[in-house]
């Protein structure tokens, strides 16, 4: 058994796990070796990759969180960890968040795993040998759904997959970050959501009624106001039932790990999927008293991979040897 994360004396709680990593860790995304490349969307649209190649066998695609992109340090450092570990790596961005503005009026959520498929049908047609699939918060919901959805031709070479710091219940993870105690978090999405949000509205004016923008104090009336409506939902409550990836853990089929952090300050209890997990023999859950939310800051090698990374790469090894 790979033995469980524990933090750091100088990093007590979920707080200082969280934020330590955003103020003091640094990637260079050109020392990983990045090519960008964008891909064509059915519908006019499209999605920028970064792809790392190497020759391998094999490729991991990983996913970014909640207003992230492909250059998050958390992304790079997966990245990096993973070309150690001989895979390629193909770090995706949703719509909308690689810098560029995407061309139609809907963005990016939670759920919308059919741009998830784009990206696995591109590397699958690049003809690697094993293919997985690796996302924190955000992008760990969205391959759980996609996993355990059964709407997609899911490749034969995708062996196994990894999530983490994942909100499985959206609504539950949604209540959590309005706590008082996680103000910071919550006005920090809402600013750069809102940012992107009159951006957005400058090519789709009809359609994007920017008047009740100020009034929004909450994730939850952001996704109820423009969220759900922007992406064919009548309301928050619709989109956080039809897009939280806990319910379709049952019919996971793919090899799969996740784990959560017990004092993570996004994830509500009902984050946790313990009942689903434990009827699903493919899908393993760790439960860690530490970690914070994408922290799991150091224990990991001399190299400066954190525990998260090391794990990841563990776990899809023994993928590929099953």
């Amino acid at each position: 058994m790979y033995p469980p994360y524990r933090a750091p004396v100088y990093l007590r709680g979920g707080h200082m796990q969280t934020i330590w990593p955003n103020l003091f860790r640094r990637i260079d995304a050109v020392v990983c070796g990045r090519q960008r490349a964008r891909l064509s969307l059915p519908d006019g649209d499209f999605l920028d990759v970064d792809c790392y190649r190497t020759r391998a066998s094999r490729v991991a695609i990983v996913g970014h969180g909640l207003e992230g992109n492909s250059c998050r340090t958390y992304v790079l450092g997966m990245v990096r960890c993973l070309l150690r570990h001989g895979w390629d790596v193909i770090a995706w961005n949703c719509r909308g968040c690689s810098g560029e503005v995407n061309r139609s009026l809907r963005m990016y959520h939670s759920g919308a795993t059919e741009d998830l498929h784009q990206v696995v049908f591109y590397a699958a047609a690049l003809g690697y040998e094993s293919m997985a699939l690796v996302g924190s918060s955000m992008g760990g919901n969205l391959i759980l759904k996609y996993l355990g959805e059964r709407k997609f031709s899911i490749p034969p070479s995708l062996k196994g997959a990894v999530a983490y710091s994942v909100p499985c219940d959206l609504a539950g993870s949604s209540r959590k970050l309005s706590e008082r105690g996680n103000g910071f978090y919550s006005k920090r999405f809402l600013r750069k959501l809102e940012q992107k949000l009159r951006i957005k509205a400058l090519s789709f004016p009809d359609q994007i009624d920017l008047s009740r923008l100020s009034s929004i104090k909450t994730l939850a009336g952001f996704d109820d106001c423009y969220t759900a409506p922007l992406h064919g939902f009548s309301g928050s409550h619709e989109y956080y039932q039809q897009c939280s990836s806990k319910q379709f853990i049952p019919s996971i089929e793919v090899p799969t790990l996740i784990f959560n952090s017990l004092n993570d300050p996004f994830l509500s209890e009902s984050c946790h999927p313990v009942d689903e997990a434990a009827g699903n023999l493919v899908v393993t859950l760790e439960l860690l008293a530490e970690g914070g939310h994408v922290g799991f800051v150091g224990c990991g090698d001399a190299q400066g991979a954190y525990w998260s990374e090391l794990r990841t790469a563990h776990f899809l090894q023994q993928c590929l040897s099953c």
